[in-house]
């Protein structure tokens, strides 16, 4: 059976990892039997992150890598989609992965009083002595790595006037059908989706999670993906 290995569920979500959502909705749609395995330390993983699944053969590390051996395993996750349609798909994914992604992360280690809630549910099987150190090294570690990506150098006005235009980006596609590409999930989805849900689902009112939850499109489009995708 395949393992996939990823971090635990938090603030109401599968995991706290749209990346590990993104990779259970793929073997949910795959059709093939798995199981899901917790961790809280990915150090030891390929790339030293998550999600991994494990197969007989090997770890396989990073959702798109994924997402491949799946895919030759014989899924589909753009049925039925011309190849400009999968073209389209493949630069939604991007723009969920490679910046909402960022302002995820930006809301999540930036703003202290995100921060607590979120060391309090990433580190608490830390022993008790050596939890804030640890924690706030990552923090730091997370936040070099944001300023060095660009995301840090926004101001926060700038961050959501640059969020607003993907946001709006997403929601003229919902517009034209229930999922991004049409009436059914494909592949964009399984991006977009978990990172919207993630950004709703933080424990705290900011901008960020107040601009997701508040939308009535977006916000019926994550319940219609937990309903047309029931991850256990």
């Amino acid at each position: 059976m395949l393992t996939l290995l990823t971090f635990p569920s938090a603030f109401g979500l599968y995991s706290g990892s749209p990346f590990c959502v993104k990779a259970a909705y793929m073997l949910h749609l795959s059709g093939l039997d798995w199981r899901r395995s917790d961790l809280l330390d990915a150090r030891k993983m390929p790339h030293g992150k998550l999600p991994v699944l494990r197969t007989p053969e090997r770890l396989l590390a990073d959702s798109d890598a994924i997402r491949h051996w799946l895919e030759a395993q014989g899924a589909e996750f753009d049925h039925g989609l011309s190849d400009l349609q999968r073209a389209q798909s493949r630069a939604m994914i991007r723009m969920a992965e490679e910046h909402l992604y960022f302002q995820l992360l930006m809301d999540r280690w930036s703003d202290d009083a995100v921060w607590h809630h979120l060391r309090d549910r990433f580190f608490g099987e830390v022993p008790r002595l050596i939890r804030n150190p640890v924690a706030n090294g990552v923090r730091r570690s997370v936040l070099r790595g944001l300023r060095a990506q660009g995301m840090a150098r926004f101001s926060a006005a700038e961050r959501m006037e640059r969020a607003e235009r993907d946001f709006e980006a997403i929601t003229t596609c919902l517009w034209h059908g229930s999922f991004l590409m049409g009436d059914r999930p494909t592949a964009a989805d399984l991006s977009a989706a978990p990172m919207l849900a993630a950004m709703r689902a933080t424990p705290v009112a900011t901008p960020l999670q107040r601009r997701v939850a508040g939308d009535p499109i977006l916000s019926d489009y994550i319940d219609r993906m937990d309903t047309t995708l029931p991850l256990s």
